[in-house]
């Protein structure tokens, strides 16, 4: 393992030093997103399954049932809790629901590591999480903390870099698809992504895992996104109108992420304390069901985290709407559920559903292909499986469906317009060199909030 951390430590300097974000990312679709998206939460959800398979077969059947009911308790309770600041009537003052809804998932945590204490609980066993008590490798056939990775053969050196180049693939997309998320439109953010220091920093701690011989780490879906939801505040902006020829000044308010860095500092140092063995006691208190329905609670807010999309309307390039949703792939889903009725309106150009529900129901399907191919020896290489849906969908996909469709139902990831969008523009410039014209496609993003246009 840790030659294949030490090559992903270097693939990722290099597409650091290449710039890789540019050139990789703007051909990637909120087709692959989301299907990236569904997977992880079907990740999460199939870890606290299995948490609560372990609890099962280690406790009572009364052990058990509790287990079950602590953690579907601290998914609901987080869950609620994460909504405080939208609560009607709100109850409390408004800085107390601010804290509620950002230590949701903590708080739900406290406080189903201390129920199992509290009267006849207490007598029923419970399974925790396995922790360290002393500064040492826990496994107890290492006394050094690095790894020996000088004294691998040279011929597996060399093939440690099949997995190492997978393990590149999956840090660098999920990466990618979290930062793309966490910094869009609807944060307002001022300073300028830095997805190439961020790949340099994911590339020195993955080698450093390798060193020390431990998995590496990165920040799944949907951290990043709840990171920034959590700095979300109100802001004063000055704006310039013009009334009868007169300019005039008006405030409005304004939504954007408070940009710091202590936040991100504070969250390492507290992880940094709590893997030291006088910390680490204290984690050996949360029971494994807590974990799990953690699992869930992430799972739901991979699912339901908000991202920006830029869809069209109209024909003849039309008007496009900057929309932010909870996850397309759900609206669509239970649009397969509706009767067509009772179902919006489409634009003129995109002839019914059954196109945007056949495209739903593969999206679906190669979700579930790819999960199921994660639980067999082949798990290793779902993240080519991911990467090979980008040309799977430029490629193949506009050939099965109708322009317009593809346009109504798909993007890009990281930038204005749609994949249709483009070619309509290549061929239009094309057709103007011919006969001397220069007309070029209307820019019309209208920023909408809580996915209102």
């Amino acid at each position: 393992m840790a030659w294949s951390l030490l090559h992903a430590a270097w693939m990722h300097l290099l597409l650091a030093a290449l710039n890789a974000h540019d050139w990789t990312m703007r051909h990637v679709t909120t087709f692959t997103t989301e299907i990236f998206s569904l997977l992880n939460s079907l990740i999460y959800f199939h870890k606290a399954v299995q948490e609560l398979q372990r609890a099962q077969d280690d406790l009572s059947l009364a052990a058990f049932l509790y287990a079950v009911i602590g953690a579907i308790g601290t998914t609901l309770v987080a869950i609620f809790l994460s909504t405080a600041e939208r609560w009607r009537p709100p109850l409390f003052h408004r800085y107390v629901r601010i804290g509620l809804a950002e230590y949701a998932a903590a708080i739900s945590i406290i406080i189903f590591i201390g129920m199992p204490h509290v009267g006849e609980l207490a007598t029923l066993e419970r399974s925790t999480l396995h922790v360290s008590t002393s500064f040492r490798p826990s496994d107890p056939e290492r006394q050094i903390f690095f790894v020996r990775f000088w004294e691998l053969p040279v011929g597996w050196v060399f093939a440690a870099l099949v997995p190492g180049f997978i393990i590149t693939v999956l840090f660098f997309f999920d990466h990618e698809v979290s930062s793309i998320i966490c910094t869009g439109d609807r944060y307002g953010t001022k300073k300028p992504a830095g997805f190439a220091w961020d790949i340099v920093l994911l590339g020195i701690t993955t080698g450093l895992c390798g060193v020390l011989g431990i998995p590496p780490a990165n920040g799944l879906l949907p951290q990043a996104p709840l990171h920034s939801e959590s700095l979300m505040h109100t802001e004063k902006e000055e704006i310039l109108i013009s009334v009868d020829g007169e300019d005039k000044v008006e405030f409005r308010d304004v939504r954007r992420v408070y940009e710091q860095r202590w936040s991100a500092f504070l969250h390492a140092g507290a992880i940094l304390v709590f893997v030291s063995p006088p910390f680490q006691r204290v984690l050996g208190l949360t029971p494994t069901s807590v974990l799990a329905g953690l699992f869930m609670f992430m799972g739901e807010q991979s699912l339901s985290v908000k991202y920006a999309v830029c869809l069209r309307f109209g024909s003849n390039f039309g008007v496009y709407a900057l929309i932010f949703l909870s996850s397309l792939i759900l609206y669509r889903f239970f649009y397969l559920l509706t009767p067509s009725a009772e179902l919006p309106a489409l634009p003129e150009d995109v002839q019914g559903y059954r196109g945007i529900h056949i495209y739903t129901i593969v999206q679906i399907v190669v979700t579930v292909v790819i999960f199921i191919v994660t639980l067999t020896k082949a798990a290793p290489a779902f993240p080519v499986l991911i990467i090979i849906l980008v040309p799977v969908r430029l490629l193949l996909m506009n050939r099965l469906w109708s322009r317009e469709t593809l346009r109504f139902v798909d993007a890009w990831a990281c930038r204005k317009g749609t994949p249709e969008d483009d070619k309509d523009l290549l061929a239009g410039g094309a057709v103007n060199e011919k006969d001397g014209s220069n007309t070029t496609m209307p820019s019309m993003a209208l920023q909408a909030n809580d996915g209102q246009a």
